[in-house]
Order: structure tokens, then sequence, then C-alpha cells
């Protein structure tokens, strides 16, 4: 339960039920059974020795010895099987993940090798995946089992295990052996987006944003008085013909921001209507901002609020998206319920003036607390609001109607609450941050004053 939600103890029942809300379970996936040992009947001989029993039942019954016969074949064969000598001793199996990071939706590719001594009817796999991914592919070619698995949802996962069974020669025999897929890495899609909204102040670092001072840039602010030694080819022809003096075109500096994305990951809700998940669209839209502000050149950095406090000061270059996402990726893992101090964090975690993006459903008081505090830090701050969906509510029932119109009232106050400080709420509308972020840009993004 999130600070946000009323006690249920001290609600009527309809209430509570108005009010209520999904929380997706993101519990672990049962553990497998244990691997069997040692060598033991396969089907076919259990099937055998039905039918000797069943033979030898109805001879006793009926008092025909000819039906004897019919058990005679089946218990040699049981026989021989159990003298065999060619039967493996020792077996193991290896697995080999070639790639254990991959995007939503990706397939991953698993090699399963197996070495035994003796001989070897045939393999048969068994298969018991992990959580986040589907298998959707198995190849069997003699000792070799390659697996095929499709990535489902974002997060750490284990591959699973596969137990191998080996069936002796006549496959009236087979042991187990047990391979470990060990865990992948599996990467939210980010979303497309190609708008940088900027601060006004800006670090005195080069990059690609027109800054308000100038320098040696290529967009044009203004002219001045020509000064000695300067260059003829920036001169300023209409306005020295104009005045009857050299005029000067002035440039303005080109400068990089500074961005940290700041992920509420206090609670995991499940939209009644479409049944998205706010965790899994909060991250794929932190996944499109880290990569647009990245290809714009500037620095980008991380900070995971819920459970555990995880952050990642701001750096860039391509490979810098990959070691932000990994940052987040056990934010599932810790379903805790501590408010996290941001005052602990060290200075490189959140530079002085840089742009914080709040990705968050707006659905737990702390986080509203917390962005009060960046406030108080003078940092410009963008809250992205993923939309949750209204509750389901009966349309005969007054109290379940009054219900969701204080909800929607209380989402409204704080919101309001949050422009009172100067922190500007865009909606993520599902398509493009584009859409969202284009109301930014009608100027600059301004911290606390005050």
């Amino acid at each position: 339960m999130t600070a946000t939600e009323p006690d249920p103890t001290a609600l009527p029942p309809e209430v509570v039920r108005a009010l209520g809300r999904d929380r997706l379970s993101t519990g672990d996936s049962e553990a497998p059974a244990p691997r069997p040992e040692g060598w033991r009947p396969s089907e076919r001989a259990l099937r055998l020795a039905t039918v000797a029993a069943v033979a030898v039942a109805a001879a006793v019954l009926t008092g025909q010895p000819w039906l004897l016969a019919l058990a005679a074949g089946p218990a040699c064969l049981l026989v021989l099987s159990g003298w065999s000598g060619r039967r493996p001793t020792r077996a193991r199996a290896e697995a080999a993940v070639p790639t254990r990071r991959c995007f939503e939706g990706e397939l991953l590719t698993a090699v399963v090798t197996v070495d035994f001594d003796g001989l070897v009817g045939w393999v048969d796999p068994g298969v018991a995946p992990g959580p986040g991914t589907e298998l959707v592919h198995v190849a069997v070619d003699g000792p070799v089992v390659t697996l095929g698995f499709t990535a489902r949802r974002w997060g750490r996962w284990s591959l699973g295990v596969v137990d191998l069974d080996l069936y002796d020669e006549g496959g009236l025999a087979r042991t187990t052996v047990r391979a470990d897929l060990g865990d992948v890495e599996v990467f939210p899609l980010p979303v497309d987006g190609g708008l940088t909204p900027i601060p006004v102040r800006l670090p005195d670092r080069l990059g690609e944003h027109t800054a308000r001072q100038t320098g040696e840039g290529i967009e044009v602010i203004g002219v001045r008085p020509h000064v000695w030694g300067e260059r003829q080819r920036r001169i300023h022809w209409p306005s020295t013909t104009r005045r009857g003096s050299i005029q000067i075109n002035q440039f303005a500096a080109e400068r990089a921001a500074d961005a940290v994305i700041l992920l509420d990951a206090f609670a995991d809700m499940a939209d009644p209507v479409t049944g998205r998940s706010s965790l899994d669209e909060s991250l794929r839209v932190v996944a499109g901002l880290v990569r647009t502000y990245l290809r714009s050149h500037d620095r980008v950095g991380i900070v995971s609020v819920g459970g555990k406090l995880y952050w990642l000061q701001p750096g860039m270059g391509d490979a810098y998206f990959y070691r932000i996402v990994q940052t987040v990726l056990d934010v599932r893992r810790d379903l805790t319920f501590n408010t996290p101090d941001l005052n602990r964090l060290p200075p490189p975690a959140l530079p002085h003036g840089a742009l914080v993006y709040a990705v968050t459903p707006l659905a737990d008081s702390r986080m509203t607390d917390v962005l009060g505090g960046l406030a108080e830090r003078g940092n410009p701050i963008v809250v992205v609001e993923i939309p949750i969906g209204d509750p389901r509510v009966a349309d005969a029932d007054a109290v379940e109607q009054l219900a969701l119109r204080l909800w929607r009232l209380d989402r409204e106050a704080v919101r309001y609450s949050l422009v009172e400080k100067g922190i500007p709420v865009v909606p993520w509308l599902g398509e493009t941050l584009d859409l969202s972020l284009a109301p930014l840009l009608r100027s600059r993004l301004r911290g606390r004053v005050s």
C-alpha cells in the first residue's frame, strides 16, 4: 500500500473497491524440481513391463499357459537392457549463450552440448524457461541441443534450466543431466524522440545547443564594431554600409546540457483499461530520453528512487546508454518502501543546474516530496506523467462515482501543487516524446529563483 492510498480498514468496502487498483505481480517463478539421479526405467520400459505383467496375470487367471509366451518377449528385453554394459557412466551438459543482452522482442539462442562416455540412443530435452522469456524453438542434433527464446519483458531474467534425458540404445533406461542457462539482460525498447529542451543556464562545455552568451557558434545574434585583428569574413556588410563603420557579426556560443533522469520505482501500477504496466512505460520513456540527449552529445545521468537508491553520474557516448539502462534493471527486485534521501547523493550524481526529468505516474506522495526537495536545490525540473487510467467503477453506484471524482480531484491537486512550485507537468501520450515535450520549447526551463 502506497502513502497516497487510504487504509482499507477505515473506509467502507464499496469505496475501497472504487479506489482499488491492481498491482502487477513481480514475484520470481517457481524453482525447478530436483534432478533425478542415476539410471531409471524409461516410458518404453514401463510399457513393456505392463504388457508382461498383464500377460502373466491373464495366464494365471485363465489357466492358459500359452499366454506366458506373450510375456517372454518383453521380459527378455527388460533383462537384456539391465545387463547392458555400454551405458554411459559419466555425462555432463554445458550451456553456451552467445548473446546475453538484447532488447524486448528479440531472439536469444542457447546451445547445450552433452558430453558422455558409452553409447546413447537419443537425447530428449526438457526446458523450464524463466519468467521473462518464452521458448519458441527447440532443435536436437545428436548431442547438441539448440534452444530459441524470445525476450518478453525488460529486466534481468534467468533463462531457466534444461534437463536432458539420455536414453540407452534400446530406449529402455534413461538418465538425466541438467544445464543452467544463466541470466540475460533484456533492455526496454526506447520510445522515439528528437526534441531536447534545455535550461536557461548551460555548463561551460562545447556542445550543440545555442547559449545566450556570445562565442564561437554559427547562429548570428547581433553585430558589433570591428576590432583590429578580427577576421574579415565576419564583416556584416549591410550594417557596415548603413552605419559607415565596419560591423562584425556576433555569434552565440554552443554549449552542451546536463540532464538527469529521475525514475519513480515506488510502485508498478496496471492500467485498468489497457493493462499496461506503469513501470514498463516509465522505463521506455527513460530510455527514449537518454538516447535523445546522448544523440545531441549531452551528458545524461540516472537516479532511480523506490526501494534502493540507484544512481549513475552524467556521462556521454553511445555506450553510456547501456550503462544507464543496466543501472535500473534491478528495480523490480527491490519492492521495499523506503523514501530515499536525495540530499545524500554525491555531487557528481546531480550537478548544479542540471535539467531533471522526473518520469512518474504521480501515484505516491513520497515522489512529490522528492520533487519538492529537488526544487529547493534550484535544478530545473520537468515531470513526465505516466498515465495509469481511472479506476473502474459502476455507473449506477453513487458512492463509487463519488470516490472516482475525489480521486481525480486529488490528482489535479497534485499537478497544481507542482506547477505552483515552478515544475511543469507534461503527460506521456504514448506515441513519441516530441508530442509530450513540444510545449517545453516555448521558453527555456528555469529552476527556483528564490
